[in-house]
Formats: structure tokens, C-alpha cells, sequence
């Protein structure tokens, strides 16, 4: 009987310590986590700007304008819930209006009830969201693409339908107006200047983006990211897809809903307009603006969509008798974002940087001498 045929040999010096490859393999580790600190360090600099300079927004900036901030985040969260699904899922949706929707009408009610304190409004908007997600997902998540986007679209019309016929709950196309302002915390006044309701949006902003950022970071977050990429290769190794797929659904609902009990303290109002697949659209349309799989690509994107919409569409074109029309120039920022920035304003970002750290000064060479690879050949 033959003897079995021996690995092939390690290379000359591969792993020895000391050895010139070793030393090479050391200097490529330490580059590209010197990279990768740097990175992290200009993120952090740069959130910490943006931070700052949303802190610093009410005091130069006129109630209208911070009013459309703060629908602005609002309108971040939404989009998040999105992306959620979207882009670390790889499930593309429709139906995420429908969940704001609720947890809009559900914080109203609640507020003209007399329970107009914001966090509790907050966690029931996004309990009761989550729960309707989570009986709908449970027929939804079993479909994939362009089926899953039918289902996600007649969830979201059914919602829609539905807050126009209940008349008596929803109000009907009238809506629900009237709603007392929010109280953000036990003992302090509600809140009836725009600035303040900036400022209690932007901290449930700010912590929602976080609990997002660490769920899509953790283990859970990888596995999702593993089932977008290769979902039968994960069904195969024994995770439960279905499982986990159900249970973002159910937080990408929640946080909808969240969304939507954030935007009625912002309007103080809610009708069926906030179900509808308008929304729905402009939704999907910011996340892939903002890059799909991006956090923060998604509330640029939602920022963009807002201010395109709401503030320039509303603007006089200059030398003529017209004024500029949102959804046409909606429709040519989404043209332009896809032929000239094809992974999204994150994605465009993300390279920019990497190219900006990679065209700093050079590390000082530390190979051996005779090292180089002209030598080695």
C-alpha cells in the first residue's frame, strides 16, 4: 500500500518568526488595522460634529426650518426600519408606511386621551407597530422577492384602506388634529416651542440610531447579513431563518412605529396620508439614495428626500413665472444618484475616505534589507 501523500511544504521562512515573510505579513497587519483605526477615528469626528452642530441648530435656525428637521429625523428612523430590512435583511419592502402609520395613530390616541407623556407614547407606538408587524411577517417573511415586495405593498394599501374607513378611530381622510403637545419626561411642561421638540426628537433619535447600529453589529446583526448573502448555506448549517428574519420584521415594525409616534409630537396631527404608499415609496427611494446596508447613508438619504420635497420643491424658479416641482426633482436626484454615486451617498462617502487615509504619508519601510520584491526575484 502506497503512503499517503505528504501536504506540500511551507514556503521558505512562511510563519518563522524573525523570517522576512513573517515581517511582511506583520507590516500588512499593522497597516490595515493602522487603516481602519484611522477610519473609526474620522467616523467618530465626524459624528460628533454632526452632533454638535444638530445641538446647535435651534439657536440659528428659523421654526420652519427646525421644524423640517425634525420630520427629518423622523423620517431617518423610518428609513432605517427600511434599511433594516432592505439592505442587511435582503428583504425589500413596501409596508413600512403601514407601521408608521400605526404607531402615529397610536401615539395620537393615546395622547388625546390625556397619556401625553412621550415616552410612554413611544413604547406603546412601537409595542403595538411591532405586534401588527409580527402577525403580518408571520405570512410575509415566508416569500422572497418580487413576491415579498407584492405582499409588503398589499399590507401597506390594507392599512391604508383601513385607516380611511375606520372613520371613528382614525378620523377618516380628516385625520386626527388637535393633538396636546408631548410632555418628555414626569414633572416638565410640554412641549410647544419647535426648538424643544427638536431637542426631545433628537435624543430619541439619537438613541434609537445606536440600539439600531449595535443590533446590526452583534452577532444577530452578522447572521441576518449571512442570510441576505447566502441564505441556504445558513439554513443548511441549522440557524432558524425564518425565525430570525421574523424577528427583524417585527423591530424593523417597531421601530416604524417609533418613527410615527415621533412625528405626531412633531405635526401634532395624523391622517391616512401617513399609511399611504407614497410614503411607502419615498422610504425605499432615501435608503437607496442614502446607500442600501448604511445607517447613516439612510438618514442622508431621508434628509435628502425631505428637503428636495418639502423646502426646495417649494421654491421660485429664478428668471421665470414657476416654481420648482418636488416629485420631478425627486425623480432626477434619484436618476443621478444611481448613474453617478451606484453604492449611494454612503457608499460614495466610505471611498472617499478610504482614498483620503491611503493618500497620506507612507509608512517608513521596515523589510529587511534584501527584501524588496525585485531582490526576491
Amino acid at each position: 500500500m502506497s503512503a499517503a501523500a505528504a501536504p506540500p511544504a511551507a514556503s521558505a521562512g512562511a510563519g518563522v518568526p524573525g523570517s522576512p515573510h513573517a515581517a511582511g505579513v506583520q507590516g500588512t497587519a499593522a497597516g490595515l488595522d493602522s487603516g481602519g483605526g484611522a477610519r473609526r477615528r474620522l467616523t467618530w469626528i465626524v459624528g460628533a460634529v454632526t452632533v454638535l452642530a444638530l445641538a446647535a441648530a435651534p439657536w440659528v435656525l428659523d421654526q420652519y426650518t427646525i421644524s423640517t428637521a425634525s420630520r427629518i429625523l423622523a423620517m431617518g428612523l423610518l428609513t432605517m426600519s427600511v434599511t433594516l430590512l432592505t439592505g442587511v435583511a435582503g428583504l425589500p419592502t413596501l409596508a413600512q408606511a403601514a407601521y408608521f402609520g400605526i404607531g402615529a395613530y397610536t401615539a395620537a390616541l393615546l395622547a388625546r386621551a390625556g397619556v401625553v407623556l412621550g415616552p410612554a407614547q413611544l413604547l406603546a407606538a412601537a409595542a403595538v407597530a411591532a405586534a401588527v408587524a409580527l402577525v403580518t411577517g408571520s405570512v410575509v417573511v415566508r416569500a422572497r422577492g418580487v413576491t415579498f415586495l407584492m405582499l409588503t405593498l398589499a399590507v401597506g394599501e390594507l392599512a391604508h384602506s383601513a385607516a380611511i374607513q375606520w372613520r371613528g378611530i382614525s378620523g377618516g381622510t380628516d385625520g386626527l388634529s388637535g393633538i396636546p403637545p408631548v410632555v418628555p419626561l414626569p414633572g416638565m411642561a410640554p412641549l410647544v416651542n419647535d426648538g424643544l421638540v427638536f431637542y426631545y426628537v433628537l435624543a430619541v433619535f439619537l438613541a434609537l440610531f445606536a440600539a439600531v447600529g449595535g443590533l446590526t453589529r452583534s452577532p444577530y446583526g452578522l447572521a441576518l447579513r449571512g442570510i441576505r448573502d447566502n441564505e441556504a448555506r445558513l439554513r443548511a448549517t441549522g440557524y432558524p431563518v425564518y425565525q430570525y428574519l421574523l424577528v427583524a420584521y417585527a423591530a424593523a415594525g417597531g421601530l416604524a412605529g417609533a418613527a410615527g409616534a415621533l412625528w405626531v409630537s412633531v405635526l401634532r396631527y395624523v391622517s391616512p396620508g401617513d399609511l399611504s404608499f407614497g410614503l411607502a415609496a419615498l422610504a425605499l427611494l432615501a435608503a437607496v439614495i442614502g446607500g442600501i446596508g448604511s445607517m447613516w447613508g439612510a438618514c442622508l438619504g431621508a434628509a435628502l428626500v425631505v428637503l428636495v420635497r418639502d423646502y426646495v420643491g417649494g421654491l421660485d424658479v429664478p428668471l421665470t413665472d414657476y416654481r420648482a416641482s418636488g416629485p420631478l426633482l425627486l425623480g432626477v436626484t434619484f436618476v443621478m444618484v444611481v448613474y453617478l454615486m451606484p453604492h449611494g451617498i454612503a457608499g460614495t462617502l466610505k471611498d472617499a475616505m478610504v482614498r483620503l487615509l491611503r493618500s497620506g504619508p507612507a509608512a517608513p519601510d521596515d523589510s529587511p534589507p534584501g527584501d524588496s520584491p525585485t531582490e526576491r526575484a
